[in-house]
């Protein structure tokens, strides 16, 4: 089986991925072979319970992230590690604790799983692994929030950078950092490092940038990491199939090959789980269509 990747090149250069969350009823190892026969050229991996879960026992996990980087390896898939799992750390509360927990020992939990997730993707071959902000809390200034998240990313931007490996964060709608002149603020005041760098929703951006998504991706060329895609609505903060939204989809592809983008942009819906298959399928070509000339 080795190699199933090998053959696939889309046009104009773009590589396809689809995200681990959006399939969430599927083995990891099932998902692997689907998106590698379906044509895809990578997977955005969530780490979480159902398919690699970083706080599995040492040896358990070890073990796990052998056998998955063999099975990329053989379907011939590029990988992102993704970081946003809705439960991983807390079982009652939705993508906590963050980086901006007041409490040192909740934001010590977030700040493990992104080492965590850096130590894995040395070990699969990724070269990004994604993060986020999360929400300011209410009892905290946003200027004290954002110290707090400069002084959360900077152990694991360096621990990123001596793997070799781009930390990418992720603007999103409601959190502290949640667009593009938020990454500036905290690349500013990291010491713009070279090592930072972002990975932009498409959605994301037509919900709520002030310029179109197709300029977001002009705007985002020097830090551009990892691209998620999906169809959104303005001011709606809904991950849609693509065609389902506003998005001119041939235009932001378009951008991201005048960029000449050479990472993975990755379909993200994380609420499709109940037909993903279908979804992988129907997004891929959707994505390919939009490449055709017009």
């Amino acid at each position: 089986m080795r190699g199933l990747g090998s053959t696939r090149h889309q046009p104009g250069g773009l590589r396809f991925g689809y995200g681990t969350n959006g399939l969430v009823d599927l083995r990891l190892d099932d998902i692997l072979l689907l998106l590698a026969e379906l044509g895809y050229d990578g997977v955005g991996l969530t780490l979480d319970h159902m398919h690699l879960d970083p706080l599995a026992p040492p040896g358990e996990l070890a073990a796990r992230v052998r056998h998955i980087a063999r099975r990329l390896d053989e379907t011939g898939l590029s990988v992102v590690v993704e970081t946003g799992a809705r439960y991983v750390l807390d079982a009652r509360r939705k993508h906590r604790p963050t980086l901006l927990d007041p409490d040192h020992d909740a934001r010590a939990a977030r700040t493990g799983l992104l080492h965590t997730a850096v130590r894995i993707a040395g070990d699969i071959g990724a070269r990004v692994v994604h993060c986020f902000s999360g929400p300011a809390p209410h009892d905290t200034s946003e200027e004290r929030a954002w110290e707090r998240l400069a002084e959360s990313i900077r152990p694991v931007l360096a621990r990123a950078q001596a793997a070799d490996v781009a930390l990418a964060v992720e603007p999103e709608p409601g959190h502290l950092l949640e667009d593009l002149s938020g990454f500036h603020r905290l690349h500013k005041l990291l010491g713009e490092p070279e090592g930072l760098g972002l990975t932009l929703d498409i959605g994301h951006c037509q919900c709520l940038e002030p310029s179109p998504p197709e300029e977001c991706v002009r705007q985002a060329a020097p830090w551009l990491r990892h691209v998620q895609i999906e169809d959104m609505r303005r001011g709606v903060h809904e991950h849609l199939p693509i065609g389902e939204g506003e998005i001119d989809f041939p235009g932001v592809l378009a951008a991201l090959r005048e960029i000449a983008f050479g990472g993975l942009v990755s379909v993200e819906l994380p609420r499709h789980s109940h037909a993903g298959p279908q979804y992988a399928a129907t997004s891929l070509d959707s994505l390919r269509a939009a490449l055709a000339p017009r």
